[in-house]
């Protein structure tokens, strides 16, 4: 057990705003947490390994769309934020907070490369009464499983050097309705002391924190959420391809079936799915369940339904090509929105890199729209060298095929569908234009 005198110090300081806290990874959920606890009064400190975010940071500029560089030239200005990413200076602050990447790898798995070698810098630099709190995406038992004993290597143990806890992110990038401070934290611990800490400092930025037993049950929560919501599309995406066969359309039926109070909600068909957690959480799970050996075959399952969304898009826009008597080789094809969902500027995991691969390979020639996106970094899988063009008339009709992949509520889909000679739409972002509808493709 932990020092009771330093815990209920560290508590204190918590509790008046003292606590200096240390965030690990400024993107789209380390960016919109240091907002919340610097509106609450905390002194913030963001590590980052891209000494160009740093850089941008420190200057106060922001390069995500949920956080404006006002906001941060603001908290940089008043003394509340820097970024660094010399993690010697984790000595500085009471809590770390980790919040880096857990993606795939190409076997589809869990990469937890991110999350240890975070840890083993953490373990270099750990201090007698830390707080280290795990936010990143994972399997039930990473952060006892792996985490832990990385953390111990410093010598000192958990539960008595220092805490250790888990709390899922559950950031909805683009959220008008829901920004941080308006989301209940779950929170586990290690053990009852770590938890009641990291209660104790959710509960001076969010709206709620709701405590559980355990890491792994804190883990398993997160992994529910996302899981029910990849299943449920993968639902409506298994129907979109049979009412497609059977020449129903697959948003009118969804648009009525809401109509019920009770007993339904609806979920939407789409081009495949992205960002950084539905499509990659079914995965750790099944992963994690083999160790077990019990297959998940209803998650894996949906996992396959959704990860085959981008090939079916791309038939239906070779399809209708032919119909037009255009070979899909040199053909000019728009792409509609990069962003894995709209009014975003994150393409992680979006389906639409995946389309403009696949058509690139078939030898179209490939450009995009995107205001939130003026141009594609390489990535772990993609590095397609794109920008984004003009959404003039010129740029529509010079075109074979305009492909919706995002719905931006910036675009006008009526103006798209005039110049355009063929629109397919993933997304029935054109279900309200109402001339020259013998253009449009349902996909």
């Amino acid at each position: 057990m932990a020092d009771a005198t330093v815990i209920e110090a560290l508590k204190r300081r918590i509790e008046s705003r003292e606590a200096a806290v240390g965030i690990i990874g400024l993107g789209y959920v380390g960016l919109p947490l240091m907002r919340a606890f610097c509106d609450k009064g905390f002194r913030v400190l963001g590590f980052d390994v891209d000494a160009r975010k740093v850089e941008q940071i420190n200057a106060g500029k922001s390069y995500i769309h949920s956080v404006t560089s006002e906001k941060i030239a603001k908290a940089v200005d008043a003394g509340s934020f820097s970024a660094t990413g010399d993690y010697a200076r984790l000595k500085e602050v009471d809590a770390i907070i980790v919040c880096v990447p857990t993606p795939l790898d190409k076997m589809r798995e869990p990469d937890l490369s991110y999350v240890e070698n975070t840890s083993r810098e953490i373990a270099l630099n750990l201090k007698r009464g830390h707080l280290v709190i795990l936010e990143s995406t994972t399997y039930p038992g990473t952060t006892d499983e792996v985490v832990r004993p990385i953390l111990e290597t410093s010598g000192l143990k958990c539960g008595e050097g220092f805490l250790l806890a888990y709390s899922p992110e559950r950031e909805d990038p683009g959220n008008p309705v829901y920004p941080t401070p308006t989301i209940p934290k779950v929170v586990g611990g290690t053990d009852d002391v770590s938890g009641e800490v990291a209660c104790t400092l959710y509960s001076q930025v969010v709206v709620k924190v709701v405590p559980v037993s355990s890491t792994r049950a804190a883990e398993a929560c997160k992994i529910l959420e996302n899981i029910y919501r990849a299943v449920n599309i993968a639902l409506v995406n298994e129907l979109k391809l049979l009412f497609d066969k059977m020449d129903i359309d697959v948003w009118e039926v969804v648009e009525a079936a809401s109509t019920k109070p009770f007993g339904y909600q609806p979920f939407y068909p789409g081009p495949g799915l992205g960002g950084h957690c539905i499509p990659i959480d079914p995965f750790y799970l099944a992963w994690k369940a083999r160790q077990y050996n019990f297959p998940t075959k209803f998650i894996e399952l949906a996992g396959q339904i959704n990860t085959s969304m981008p090939e079916y898009v791309v038939g239906k826009i070779l399809l209708a090509l032919n119909s037009a008597g255009k070979p899909v080789r040199n053909s000019r094809i728009l792409l509609l929105g990069m962003a894995y969902k709209s009014d975003v500027d994150d393409v992680r995991g979006s389906p639409a890199l995946e389309i403009a691969s696949l058509l690139m390979r078939h030898g179209a020639v490939i450009s995009y729209h995107d205001s939130y996106v003026p141009a594609l970094h390489k990535m772990r899988d993609y590095d397609l060298k794109l920008e984004s063009v003009p959404l003039s008339e010129e740029a529509l009709s010079s075109q074979d095929c305009v492909v919706i992949v995002t719905a931006h509520s910036d675009v006008d889909y009526e103006r798209v569908v005039r110049h355009a000679p063929l629109v397919i739409d993933t997304r029935n972002a054109t279900r309200d234009v109402k001339e020259n509808r013998h253009k449009i493709r349902k996909a």
